[in-house]
């Protein structure tokens, strides 16, 4: 951030008089040290100059996308007094081929029907709600998330209110290791095929689109990985 450079600036002058000074009052005869020469800047090399760009995007990945939750009203614009299983349940019912009889996810359709008030019940899908302020504007969005039964994957929602409406703002479906808010971003974390790995998608607030979107897709060390390929006998092994 350019801002901050003249501060930066500001700092490490201090720093450098405060080891002159410093240096000086020991009686240090050598003074400062050089570290040596700095190595030579190399630019990034460019392959294939003459490569036509590319005309559409490579992966049709979900850029941010909003719509309104209809039969949901949010009293005195306040999310913390909409019902979280009533959300979900307007979802099932304005998305019959996901959670109809037929669909992927007609296991979750199920189950909500046992959610009590708030989302209790031994088998509700719906997980614990969390509030923050997400968009910057000083009031919490929701963040919900529920299973998808029978698939092993979990679905990630964010919603604001706008217009006294309430708006989804984010909607994820994964199979999920773990969810985190840091800040305004919304971080999913997925188990890898990889031992060891995992991925991890950051979802940030964009105001121009007024949807939570695709910021940065990581692939995670998260500890000691282990080949799965059986080690192949030696042949003297095998001759005893």
């Amino acid at each position: 951030m350019p801002a901050r450079r003249p501060a930066r600036t500001a700092v490490t002058a201090a720093a450098v008089a405060l080891l002159a000074v410093t240096a000086a009052g020991c009686g240090d005869s050598g003074g400062l040290r050089g570290a040596g020469e700095a190595p030579t800047a190399v630019s990034p090399a460019k392959l294939w100059p003459d490569l036509r760009p590319a005309s559409s995007p490579a992966w049709p990945y979900d850029e941010g996308s909003t719509k309104t939750v209809k039969g949901i009203t949010v009293p005195g614009d306040d999310i913390r007094r909409v019902d979280p299983v009533a959300v979900v349940r307007a979802e099932i019912a304005a998305d019959p081929a996901d959670y109809g009889a037929t669909g992927a996810y007609h296991g979750t359709a199920e189950r909500m029907k046992e959610c009590t008030a708030g989302g209790g019940g031994a088998r509700c899908p719906l997980l614990k709600p969390y509030y923050r302020d997400l968009t910057g504007d000083g009031r919490d969005e929701l963040t919900l998330g529920f299973r998808l039964y029978p698939t092993n994957q979990t679905a990630v929602r964010v919603y604001t209110v706008e217009n006294h409406r309430l708006q989804q703002v984010l909607d994820d479906d994964d199979a999920i290791i773990g969810v985190e808010l840091a800040g305004r971003t919304v971080i999913v974390r997925s188990p890898a095929g990889i031992s060891g790995y995992e991925y991890r998608t950051t979802w940030v607030w964009d105001p121009g689109r007024k949807a939570m979107v695709f910021s940065r897709d990581e692939f995670q060390r998260t500890g000691t990985g282990h080949h799965t390929r059986r080690p192949v006998p030696s042949a003297s092994a095998g001759a005893r």
